[in-house]
């Protein structure tokens, strides 16, 4: 029986795998079993009458916790199994903290700690009363920003007369007539001033990282950075596709509007504000938008394309941006991305956790051969879509003799083209041609 994500099987006992025990205990409980091989087979221990003492000692004198140990047997060999309870309050080895993600193991330090920290206190980051704030440190115009935003949803409580304070606490953003961290982050005059890496950087890549043409830095709190951030984006990142319908000028952008305001939000609200600052990479044929802070329990890459519940790393931040009608609250943030992509025929969005955080990246209408074989494309489909794809069509009998495949094989590979909408089908049986989409 192989490992799985709350088990672990070690052939032999070492006082290392005490961080194990530890980062079951921060997470979601688990075993332990010495004696066993990686697959689970029972190879035995010799020394079990000393580790059934040492063990458990040892979990208790260096964590403070207790876990049950058993001797069992298999086959004439002994081995033994350590069962490790789930606590609520952070559990420590030696002054260092473990966490058991998934099947991997990790010293939780930095930003990490400190939001696990506060989690285990019952606690999130932006609920935190910041107490160098006043209320000089707020930026009136801001917040009328939002109250104005607010209205058309019609989310927020009658705020009508009341003054920054009370509107403050009417969101809860304080507490003893203190201003929580949240209020800075949305509306405070210099949030940077506290917090050094609440702003966002900017930057045009050519084909890759390694050519950076130019770049910029927006800073300011989350209702500013919103609108300055997409505004650069428009006037400096972003070429806009000029067409003319009639005697009109129009002007459509590279990438649905929707979608890179999502995009931000989600980064602005979801980011773990301790980490690093947000990045914004726009490339020739993608732009792509990260955060610090991975995704939280129980929440996968998969379940972000579908309907999925909503656990905001910032629930006050979240809450206040919903109120003001910038966000929904039912966990369609992905989900919208993705449908606005569609809508405006361009390939599908791809979301991904790197580097300790979540990067969303939208791609262009024309798509690149490493777009190409991320969708699961063969050769031959690639080549044709790149070959074909000036010409804009492509026969039934040309692909098959450039490919040196039969009709059968022609059809089925172009069949596959149109079931992902890059292709068209024109034409009856006998004279089909097939369209670039």
């Amino acid at each position: 029986m192989p490992e799985q994500q709350n088990i672990e099987y070690k052939s032999s006992w070492h006082d290392d795998y005490l961080k194990w025990i530890c980062g079951f205990a921060n997470a979601q409980g688990g075993k332990i079993y010495i004696g066993k091989n990686d697959v689970g087979t029972v190879v035995g221990v010799e020394d079990y009458k000393r580790l059934m003492d040492d063990i458990p000692n040892k979990i208790k004198n260096l964590m403070g916790i207790t876990a049950e140990v058993n001797l069992l047997q298999e086959d004439d060999k002994n081995f033994i199994e350590i069962i490790v309870q789930p606590y609520s309050v952070p559990i420590s080895l030696r002054g260092r903290y473990y966490y058991r993600s998934g099947s991997v193991k990790q010293e939780l330090t930095g930003a990490a700690l400190n939001e696990f920290l506060l989690k285990r206190s019952g606690q999130t980051w932006d609920d935190v009363v910041e107490q160098r704030a006043t209320f000089a440190d707020i930026d009136e115009k801001s917040l009328k920003a939002y109250i104005v935003m607010s209205k058309e949803k019609g989310r927020l409580p009658d705020v009508e007369g009341l003054t920054t304070e009370e509107i403050l606490d009417k969101l809860r953003l304080t507490e003893n007539g203190q201003l929580k961290r949240a209020a800075i982050v949305l509306f405070g005059k210099d949030p940077g001033r506290f917090y050094p890496n609440t702003f966002v950087k900017i930057g045009r890549f050519a084909k890759d990282d390694a050519d950076l043409r130019f770049q910029e830095v927006e800073e300011g709190n989350l209702i500013a950075l919103l609108r300055n951030v997409l505004e650069q984006l428009n006037h400096k990142f972003l070429i806009r596709n000029i067409e003319f319908e009639g005697f009109f000028r129009v002007e459509k952008g590279e990438y649905p509007v929707p979608a890179l305001r999502e995009m931000l939000l989600n980064a602005l609200v979801h980011r773990n504000y301790m980490g690093s600052f947000i990045q914004i990479r726009v490339y020739d044929d993608k732009i792509n938008i990260w955060n610090e802070g991975m995704l939280p329990e129980g929440i996968s890459l998969e379940s972000l394309r579908r309907s999925h519940s909503s656990r905001p790393r910032n629930p006050l931040i979240a809450d206040v941006c919903f109120k003001g009608g910038l966000i929904d609250a039912w966990g369609r943030g992905t989900i919208r991305i993705i449908d606005t992509c569609k809508e405006a025929e361009l390939p599908e969005p791809e979301l991904t956790e790197r580097d300790g955080g979540f990067l969303v990246t939208l791609f262009k209408n024309n798509l690149t051969e490493e777009q190409l074989v991320k969708l699961g494309l063969n050769e031959r489909q690639v080549d044709a879509i790149l070959y074909y794809r000036s010409k804009g069509e492509i026969t039934t009998s040309e692909y098959a003799a450039k490919y040196n495949v039969s009709d059968r094989t022609a059809r089925r590979d172009l069949s596959e083209l149109i079931e992902r909408q890059l292709i068209k089908n024109e034409g009856d049986t006998n004279n089909s041609k097939y369209i670039f989409a």
